[in-house]
């Protein structure tokens, strides 16, 4: 994970939202040289690959291997879950 460069501002809106208990302040940041590591101390595994899930899903990638996914569900409008790889070893569908 690439650490994301903040100024004085948004290092006091995080504080804030720490404050708060929300998640969307776990990350890593650079502050004038210095790299803050914001993350759950002792987090189970169940959610740490929630909020991997999470984050590849909002950003469009498979859940498995973070490949950017191209294809949408055409009854949803949405892009899949999974890239076209692992969506085909999942397939029910039976082959003919």
């Amino acid at each position: 994970m690439e650490p994301k460069k903040i100024t004085i501002t948004q290092l006091k809106k995080i504080a804030d939202e720490l404050k708060q208990g929300l998640e969307s302040s776990i990350g890593i940041y650079l502050y004038k040289g210095l790299r803050i590591q914001v993350s759950k101390y002792k987090a189970s595994g169940a959610e740490r690959f929630a909020r991997l899930y999470r984050n590849r899903r909002s950003k469009g990638l498979c859940v498995i291997c973070a490949q950017k996914v191209q294809d949408k569900n055409p009854r949803t409008g949405k892009l899949y879950r999974l890239c076209a790889e692992h969506r085909e070893k999942i397939d029910r569908k039976p082959s003919k």
